[in-house]
This record gives C-alpha cells, sequence and structure tokens, in this order.
C-alpha cells in the first residue's frame, strides 16, 4: 500500500490534497483538503487498526490472531490513540501487570531476552 505523505519532505510541515481526479471521465476539482488523523498514522499503526476494526474490537481475539498479549495490544492500542492526538492517561496499574507478564514469560521462556527487553521498552514510550 502506497501511503500519501503527510509532512512535507523538506520543511515538514503538513500536507494537504489539493487536487481530485475522476477516474473515468478525468473531471479534476481544485481545492484545499486536509488530510484526517487516519492519513497522519504511519503504515504500521494503519495496519494494526485494521487488524483491530476487523476483530471488532475485541482484544482476545486480536491476541490469539497476532500470538501478543493482551498487554501488549493495549499498549499498541494506546500508541495509537495518541499518534491521532488523543489524551491517553496513564495506567500504571496496567503497565505493572504487564511488566510482570513479560517477566514470567521470560521465566518459563516463552520468549527470549532480547523480546522481553523490547516488550519492557514498550512500555515505556
Amino acid at each position: 500500500m502506497t501511503q500519501m505523505p503527510a509532512q512535507c519532505p523538506a520543511c515538514r510541515s503538513e500536507m494537504v490534497v489539493t487536487q481530485l481526479s475522476c477516474t473515468n471521465c478525468e473531471t479534476a476539482i481544485v481545492g484545499h483538503y486536509p488530510l484526517s488523523a487516519f492519513n497522519r498514522l504511519p503504515l504500521e499503526s494503519l495496519r494494526f487498526l485494521e487488524d483491530f476494526i476487523r476483530n471488532r474490537g475485541n482484544v482476545k481475539e486480536m491476541e490469539r490472531e497476532m500470538g501478543e498479549s493482551y498487554w501488549t495490544i493495549r499498549s499498541r492500542l494506546d500508541k495509537v490513540i495518541g499518534q491521532m492526538g488523543f489524551d491517553v492517561p496513564p495506567d500504571a496499574e496496567a503497565a505493572g501487570a504487564s511488566r510482570k507478564e513479560i517477566l514470567a514469560r521470560l521465566s518459563a521462556g516463552e520468549i527470549d531476552v532480547e523480546t522481553a527487553t523490547r516488550l519492557l521498552k514498550e512500555l515505556g514510550q
């Protein structure tokens, strides 16, 4: 999927769509159309949202499909919410439980040290 740039590659200012064209008759409409919050998301976040919507927001189903923990998926969702410009209140209890789960998976041999380190760093974001 080719993604429309949300920032100018030269000065990093916000980009806008200035022309829409019909693929059939080539009619063109010129104007200034701001990009939506979805258009400004990185491709990885868009794919995550597609999975989230396809699973009807069922995080447990996403756990099974993606092979990631509830807390990792929730953390990724919070990250996307923040990328869209919405406030994400800190959830210290959830972060603590996530750390414990990661360490338990490491102790059980389900994940290696490198994966555990990456997951713990993701919690800090």
